[in-house]
């Protein structure tokens, strides 16, 4: 009777992690960096690489980290909502260009709108591993204290931006 039990349970067991897996969202994965200090970093701008932006630069403000390549399909989806709330002055964004050849950067961004305050350019990717970086696109909020309070993974759409991201941005403004 055991023996037959055992692999009965096993599998209901396997049933039921599988069941649970299958209800989790794929952009809300875990990060060990959720409440802690931002990666520091100090790269060049993609407009004048003579120049560059660091997270220093955005410290007493409450600012979105949006990385981004000009050969990412799913940034060119969630590309036209961060124009509009860039249109409208709601926060800050910084655009972080990933593993991109400038040239191409720049060009997908005078056809598409520039949405950033200043793009910095991580053209090996070493600021991409410190921020935990799966793939692009990948965005961020990071408060006054340079502290990250939400990662959003793949591309934002409006039901994330409405009813996660911009009420968050709102909290840590007010």
């Amino acid at each position: 009777m055991m023996r037959y039990l055992l692999p009965l349970g096993v599998f209901m067991a396997l049933v039921a992690l599988f069941w649970k897996g299958l209800g989790l969202n794929p952009t809300e994965l875990p990060s060990p960096l959720i409440g802690k200090p931002a990666p520091s970093f100090e790269v060049p701008t993609l407009a004048d690489p003579s120049k560059t932006i660091s997270t220093e630069d955005m410290k007493g403000q409450v600012w979105m980290l949006n990385v981004w390549a000009s050969w990412c399909a799913s940034c060119r989806y969630e590309h036209p909502l961060f124009v509009d709330l860039a249109r409208a002055g709601v926060v800050p964004i910084v655009g972080l260009n990933y593993k991109d050849q400038r040239a191409e950067a720049l060009a997908w961004l005078r056809q598409l709108g520039n949405p950033y305050a200043v793009v910095a350019v991580d053209a090996d990717g070493k600021v991409g591993i410190d921020y935990g970086v799966y793939g692009v696109p990948e965005t961020y909020i990071i408060d006054r204290d340079g502290i990250i309070r939400y990662k959003h993974v793949g591309p934002v759409n409006r039901e994330a931006l409405q009813e996660k991201i911009l009420p968050l941005i709102k909290e840590l403004q007010g």
